[in-house]
C-alpha cells in the first residue's frame, strides 16, 4: 500500500508537469531551451561546476513557472470576480519566473559565450572518455523529450500508459548509453536483453500496448545515438 501510495505521488507529480507543458506556453519555451542547453553541453568541455550550474539554473526555471500556474490555476479556483489584490498574486508569481528567466540568461552568457565565439564543435567520438555525468544529461534530454511528446498526444498518465512508453524509452536509451561507450559485446547484449524485459513487462501487465513500446524504444534509441553520434 506504501508502494502505491508512493508511486501515485510520483505519478500526480508528473501529470502536473505534462499538464503544465500542454496549457502553458510559456513552459514549453522552457522545456525546449532546457532541451537545447542540454545538448549543448556536449560540445564543449564544461567543468562539473558549470553543469552543476546549468542544471540547478534549468530546475529553478522550471520550478519558478511550475509555481505560477499552480497560483493561477488555485486564484481562478476560488475567485470568479476581479480583486487588485489577485491581480498583484499573480503578477508577483509571473515576477519570479521573470527573475529565474534572467538567471538563466546570465548564466548560460557566462558559461557559453567565450566557447561560443569560437564555433568549434567537439566530435561526440569523445564522449567515450569524458566524466560519467554526461549519461545523465542524455536521460535528462529524454525525460524531458517524453514529458513533451506526452502532453502533445494527453494520453494516459505519466507512469501509465500513453503514447509513447517512457519507461521503454529510458531503458533503450540507457542500453544504447552504455552500447556506445562501452567495446564489450557482452555488457551490450546484456543491457538490450534488459531494455526488453523492461519493455515487456509494460505490455504484460496491460499499461502499454505494444506499438507504445515499440515507439518509445526506437525513440530512446535514436535520440540517444543522434546525441553521440551526429557530429562523430
Amino acid at each position: 500500500m506504501k508502494v502505491k501510495k508512493l508511486l501515485d505521488s510520483f505519478n500526480y507529480a508528473i501529470e502536473g508537469i505534462i499538464y503544465s507543458v500542454r496549457t502553458q506556453r510559456n513552459m514549453r519555451i522552457h522545456m525546449l531551451a532546457a532541451l537545447f542547453v542540454l545538448t549543448l553541453c556536449f560540445f564543449y568541455d564544461l567543468s562539473k561546476i558549470e553543469i552543476l550550474a546549468i542544471t540547478i539554473t534549468i530546475t529553478m526555471v522550471i520550478m519558478a513557472e511550475l509555481f505560477n500556474t499552480a497560483v493561477e490555476f488555485a486564484i481562478d479556483a476560488t475567485t470568479n470576480y476581479y480583486h487588485p489584490l489577485v491581480k498583484l498574486a499573480k503578477n508577483a508569481a509571473a515576477g519570479g519566473v521573470l527573475v529565474t528567466a534572467v538567471n538563466a540568461v546570465l548564466v548560460g552568457y557566462i558559461i557559453f559565450w567565450d566557447k561560443l565565439k569560437y564555433i568549434n564543435f567537439v566530435l561526440m567520438s569523445k564522449v567515450r572518455t569524458t566524466n560519467p555525468y554526461t549519461i545523465f544529461i542524455i536521460i535528462a534530454i529524454v525525460c524531458i523529450s517524453i514529458i513533451i511528446i506526452k502532453a502533445i498526444f494527453g494520453e494516459g498518465t505519466p507512469l501509465k500508459g500513453g503514447m509513447p512508453s517512457g519507461h521503454s524509452a529510458i531503458a533503450f536509451s540507457i542500453a544504447t548509453t552504455i552500447a556506445l561507450m562501452v567495446e564489450s559485446l557482452t555488457v551490450v547484449i546484456l543491457s538490450y536483453v534488459l531494455a526488453f524485459i523492461v519493455a515487456q513487462s509494460r505490455v504484460d501487465s496491460e499499461v502499454h500496448s505494444i506499438a507504445e513500446v515499440f515507439i518509445g524504444g526506437i525513440f530512446g534509441i535514436l535520440i540517444t545515438v543522434l546525441l553521440f553520434r551526429i557530429f562523430g
